[in-house]
């Protein structure tokens, strides 16, 4: 049975996540762009990289390599037709993480947005120990109420979702995040128009950054505030 990720237009994808009432695909954009510029990294993946929001704040002169990961290889074929600038730099991985998380390469930084949802917490652990990143940079929804579709014309769009979709509690994926070693060390909130919430939470391996980055342990203990 092939995933619903794999049957969803990416124009129906963008055009309901841009909507006035949903807001989200620019909430994401700009938060991408901290999140390209926080750690000293020169190659970053991305998960569900979808159509690409936010690679235009790729700094060619930081990255070597950047990787985009996502189930649907017409999502991947609009990206690289999108961002002819990073050819060279961008390379695009078609991987169904459920199945198939052995075949991500190494990379020092993972950033998965509005992901792990889909995915769940132990199959996104099983990415991130396959990466072996210094850092994971996530970004995921939390609802206010219980419908966790926003209403829009392309609702309807997403009802085949609901077979692999996971509800995101910050505490949850902070303890699956330490039982791999992961600890936060920062949090950032986006309030969206619609009662719900984007939460930014990025995880350093601590072991891995002190080593390669020279940076002191308490740096990493400010925990989720």
């Amino acid at each position: 049975m092939k995933n619903p990720w794999e049957e969803i237009l990416l124009t129906d994808y963008e055009n309901h996540m841009k909507l006035d009432s949903v807001m989200q695909l620019q909430a994401m954009n700009e938060m991408m762009k901290g999140q390209f510029s926080a750690y000293p990294v020169s190659c970053v993946m991305i998960l569900g990289i979808a159509g690409g929001n936010g690679l235009e704040h790729v700094q060619k002169d930081k990255f070597e390599k950047v990787y985009g990961v996502d189930i649907n290889s017409s999502y991947l074929e609009e990206v690289v037709q999108r961002y002819p600038e990073l050819d060279g730099l961008l390379e695009c991985l078609r991987i169904n993480l459920i199945d198939d998380a052995d075949k991500l390469p190494k990379a020092e930084m993972v950033i998965a947005n509005l992901l792990i949802e889909y995915i769940g917490y132990e199959c996104f652990q099983k990415a991130v120990r396959q990466a072996k990143p210094k850092y994971v940079s996530c970004i995921i929804q939390i609802n206010m109420e219980d419908n966790w579709v926003s209403d829009s014309p392309y609702l309807h769009v997403f009802d085949g979702l609901d077979q692999v979709h996971h509800q995101m509690e910050v505490q949850a994926l902070e303890k699956a995040m330490r039982e791999i070693d992961y600890y936060p060390i920062g949090t950032l909130e986006h309030m969206l128009p619609n009662g719900k919430k984007l939460v930014q939470i990025d995880y350093a391996n601590i072991s891995g950054a002190v080593e390669r980055d020279g940076l002191q342990p308490d740096y990493f203990y400010p925990g989720i505030g």
